[in-house]
């Protein structure tokens, strides 16, 4: 089975691009969705990031996004950090996806996958660009951030420009038909 990597920035449709290999009857995983589901159900994780950034990142035993965003997203250091405890803990959760799925391939989203050095994990990596002001206008109706949020966010992922050369497919998120067409000429390639 291929494991497939759906990669792109912040704001770019990753998800949507996902949902149309979820249509076709692709499995699918998003590691940004199981990210947020583990820092506040596995206790190895929890108890980490307490002790990287404090019992008060926590109310009521669920992560205050906001207030870690606004440390982590101000300090590439703290973000480098958060990742290097989050991602495992995603590891593990994909390996236990894998060996309860079965198919031609899996789609796994996955927003930094230059930016952790882990493009080797996939047979094929696929590259979902979108205009970076419409980006921006999605993610700020999406999340509620504000602007300056939302390019901080930009600047602490890899441009588009310097990994275009190390992805198999790209797709032009321009408007919905033309991306659902160009995600079954991808999974027609993938199947054969």
């Amino acid at each position: 089975m291929k494991i497939v990597g759906l990669t792109g920035g912040i704001g770019s449709g990753k998800s949507t691009v996902l949902n149309q290999f979820k249509n076709l009857g692709i499995n699918t995983y998003c590691a940004d969705k199981a990210s947020k589901k583990l820092i506040n159900s596995d206790k190895d994780l929890i108890k980490s990031i307490k002790n990287l950034f404090g019992n008060n990142v926590y109310e009521n035993d669920v992560l205050n996004t906001a207030k870690l965003s606004k440390i982590v997203f101000q300090d590439p250091n703290k973000l480098k950090s958060l990742n290097s405890i989050i991602h495992p803990a995603v590891a593990k959760d994909f390996e236990s996806f894998i060996k309860n799925n079965n198919g031609d391939y899996i789609v796994k989203e996955v927003a930094i996958i230059f930016e952790t050095n882990t493009e080797d994990n996939y047979d094929k990596i696929i590259l979902i660009r979108a205009p970076l002001e419409e980006r921006i206008k999605r993610v700020i109706l999406r999340d509620n951030l504000s602007r300056e949020d939302v390019i901080r966010r930009v600047n602490n992922q890899i441009d588009d420009s310097t990994i275009i050369d190390k992805c198999d497919y790209i797709i032009d998120n321009n408007n919905l038909k033309d991306l659902k067409e160009k995600v079954l000429k991808i999974h027609k390639d993938l199947i054969r």
